[in-house]
């Protein structure tokens, strides 16, 4: 079982920076590779970023790809997400999730967090 708790939502203007962070309970967080998924009001969620288990391989949607870096420190059980040069497209709530695979697909994504909301005013 593990318990996920994000937090570093907020309101920013375009152009700026948030860094969101993913505070995982249980001991076996360093088996699960973290994603982070977002979802806007009226749309589907929809994936970021994906960190594998030892946080060497990461994977990006084409709309965060080269905006947002995501990270993990299993020694405090943590996953984080960059997010640089924001635009009102971001607004949505943010949520991070674990997988035993390195994937995408949130159908594979067992375990979920509560989700901050990110809102960026143009």
């Amino acid at each position: 079982q593990v318990q996920l708790v994000e937090s570093g939502g907020g309101l920013v203007q375009a152009g700026g920076s948030l860094r969101l962070s993913c505070a995982a309970s249980g001991r076996r967080f360093s088996r699960y590779a973290m994603g982070w998924f977002r979802q806007a009001p009226g749309k589907e969620r929809e994936f970021a970023a994906v960190v594998d288990w030892i946080g060497v391989s990461t994977d990006y949607a084409d709309s965060v790809k080269g905006r947002f870096t995501i990270s993990r420190d299993d020694a405090k059980n943590t996953v984080y997400l960059q997010m640089n040069s924001l635009k009102p497209e971001d607004t949505a709530a943010y949520y991070c999730a674990a997988s035993s695979a390195f994937t995408k697909n949130m159908r594979q994504y067992t375990y979920w967090g509560q989700g901050t909301q990110v809102t960026v005013s143009s």
